[in-house]
């Protein structure tokens, strides 16, 4: 199998701390890069990449940038929680945007979705991929949004979709909390490998952790099927780190973290699960 996709690849959000990460690993193997974001590009560009200031409420834009492209790692939007009217335009119709240019290219889209997208469950939980959507802010329930639009294009369109729950992809975990949910930048940029190298993917999920001791809130998910395992691991930062807590209990209650605790009006916790009698 080839380590280069026949077809360039689209990267939105290319300037953020994770496209820029992606943009220097993926241009080290020499993929043919298009990149946007709505901020300049801030690194040299690698070999066989091209830069285009756009923002995802431009389809037109959109649309002219995954011509020929044959996955788009869609990375860009709001990445952190905001208010409901910051969020709706790039998270909820440029998604759109992205998933209406993979349709018309017949591109696969990589969807950078969230932990946010489930932030409400207990960390005291084992999740399977399919769990319900326990999003903890407007960020988060923008991602599980997103993950339902990958569902409906791949039904009624058959545009194949990966979404990725990231869970804490930074250089180096910095709390008690990322012991679980840290993934580091390699085993992210492996993984985005993977997601467009496999030649058949359907529409997945893949919860984005690295190989973590304490990683047990996370599983059954699609990765065999990638050929992707992670290999780097928070467990080295136990000492340090397992103190690091915040005091808050709505933030160590819940794997969403401080994003729980954000506007939060409870004056007592939900039941730690419900159903359908439970409505």
């Amino acid at each position: 199998m080839s380590d280069t996709p026949a077809k360039p690849v689209l990267l939105t959000g290319a300037s953020g701390a994770l496209g820029r990460v992606l943009v220097k690993a993926l241009g080290a193997l020499g993929w043919r890069l298009v990149l946007t974001d709505i901020a300049p590009f801030p690194d040299p560009l690698p070999a066989g990449a091209q830069f285009t200031k756009a923002d995802l409420s431009d389809g037109v834009t959109i649309l002219r940038l995954a011509e020929g492209c044959g996955t788009i790692i869609h990375l860009g939007g709001v990445s952190v929680e905001r208010p409901f009217e910051e969020v709706i335009g790039p998270n909820i119709r440029g998604l759109y945007h992205i998933y209406e240019a993979a349709r018309r290219e017949k591109a696969r889209v990589i969807f950078a979705s969230s932990n946010h997208s489930i932030g409400f469950h207990e960390r005291g939980e084992s999740l399977p991929a399919d769990t319900q959507f326990l999003p903890d802010g407007y960020y988060g329930l923008s991602k599980a949004y997103g993950e339902l639009m990958g569902r409906m294009y791949w039904f009624k369109h058959g545009v194949e979709s990966v979404n990725v729950r990231i869970g804490s992809a930074t250089k180096e975990p910095i709390n008690a909390r990322m012991l679980a949910s840290w993934m580091s930048y390699g085993d992210f940029s492996r993984l985005m490998e993977r997601c467009v190298l496999t030649p058949a993917v359907g529409s997945v999920v893949i919860w984005g952790a690295s190989n973590n001791s304490r990683m047990t809130w996370w599983r059954d998910d699609s990765r065999v099927a990638l050929g992707w395992t992670p290999v780097d691991s928070a467990d080295p930062f136990a000492g340090q780190l397992a103190g690091a807590v915040s005091g808050d209990p709505v933030e160590e209650r819940y794997m969403g973290g401080a994003y729980c605790s954000i506007d939060y009006s409870r004056s007592a916790p939900p039941p730690p699960v419900w159903g359908e009698d439970d409505v």
